[in-house]
């Protein structure tokens, strides 16, 4: 279903099917908490705060709680989990999320706070740099769904392909005029049309494949 060269150049592309009063002793490195699912807060003990949720400090110390690293990036970025993606939310979102979390606010507090606001900078903008561009974008959905490429699988590829991609990039070279850049646009813009094409249709897949996984659960 997904052959030919589109299918080609999906595999190519890795397309195809990241002092406060009150503070207790720490039992542990304290960074070694980023991700644990566990809501108490770190500094004071108290319920802390949802992992789920953009309470990222203690409301009851406002201590900075440690990252959650099992939270995907759609969700941190208060984003659907889709291909399509406005671009315009995410920058807002990204800028709010900076506001928050910038090591630069952070200078007068506790090391570890220090350390946890550099984490969560960290993560923000590794969600913000992979949801913003379509081909990592499309890369990480297939990621959450389990669907990985490894690296150096070049010798699977449709030689045939292989060479148009060669053909292409030899035309690149040689081209000399505005003229000669078009007509090379104009065929590698046809191929995204029909990934991003592709992967749309794949988000009906993954909707099907849930509800399997739904129907195989025992009632």
């Amino acid at each position: 279903m997904w052959g030919g060269r589109t299918g080609a150049l999906l595999r190519v592309w890795g397309l195809w099917p990241a002092g406060v009063r009150g503070r207790r002793p720490l039992g542990c490195n304290a960074a070694s908490l980023a991700g644990n699912n566990s809501p108490q807060c770190w500094n004071c003990g108290g319920p802390g705060v949802p992992k789920r949720g953009d309470g990222f400090f203690c409301p009851q110390c406002r201590a900075l709680q440690p990252p959650d690293l099992t939270r995907d990036y759609f969700s941190l970025m208060d984003c659907n989990r889709a291909f399509a993606v406005d671009t315009a939310k995410l920058q807002n979102r990204y800028q709010q999320l900076q506001r928050l979390v910038h090591p630069d606010f952070f200078s007068q507090r506790s090391q570890t706070e220090k350390d946890f606001s550099e984490k969560h900078a960290t993560l923000v903008n590794d969600a913000y740099k992979t949801l913003l561009a379509p081909l990592s974008r499309g890369l990480y959905l297939l990621k959450l769904h389990g669907v990985e490429i490894a690296e150096g699988t070049d010798y699977a590829m449709d030689q045939q392909f292989l060479m148009e991609i060669m053909e292409i990039n030899e035309k690149l070279a040689e081209a000399q005029s505005e003229a000669a850049m078009k007509e090379i646009e104009s065929i590698v813009r046809d191929d995204f049309e029909k990934a991003k094409e592709i992967l749309t249709k794949m988000r009906y897949f993954s909707n099907v494949e849930e509800k399997i996984k739904l129907k195989k659960i025992p009632l």
